[in-house]
């Protein structure tokens, strides 16, 4: 499955890119993230619950940031098991360009699915992960909002 997209958030690029690597700002930002921790610089632990059609499960998994531009973007891989409803794993392209006092953010995600979630069909699964995509951006651009002191 391959999803792209892109969002403008009324914040300096330095904003963003600071609230994009803020482990605390993304657990609150990512829907279901009941947990996020810096295991290095690059890397994160997470665990997630997430509602798909009739399954909820939740996904432990790591994320680990590389091909990183300060301030422009990075490369994210990761992969989250969510036991006897599957697995899911992939990779987004992160890119932030300044637009005067604003940022557009623009991604290009690719997943793979396994188990019973590859059963509930590719519609519904993009529906709910542009949901989540939808929730995300909606808290992060609240939570720099709330942190005006990011530079």
């Amino acid at each position: 499955m391959d999803l792209t997209g892109s969002y403008t958030i009324p914040a300096k690029q330095s904003a963003v890119w600071a609230a994009l690597n803020d482990p605390n700002i993304l657990r609150e930002s990512i829907p279901g993230c009941e947990t996020l921790s810096m295991l290095s610089e690059t890397e994160f632990a997470a665990t997630i619950v997430a509602k798909i059609g009739p399954l909820k499960a939740r996904f432990t998994g790591r994320v680990e940031l590389s091909e990183i531009d300060p301030n422009n973007g990075y490369r994210i891989q990761g992969e989250g098991s969510g036991g006897v409803a599957g697995f899911a794993k992939g990779g987004a392209r992160v890119h932030l360009q300044g637009a005067g006092d604003s940022t557009v953010l623009t991604y290009e995600l690719e997943a793979q699915i396994g188990g019973k979630l590859a059963q509930l069909g590719s519609r519904l699964i993009k529906g709910v992960v542009n949901s989540m995509a939808e929730k995300f951006f909606t808290t992060l651009v609240s939570k720099i909002s709330e942190g005006n002191s990011v530079p």
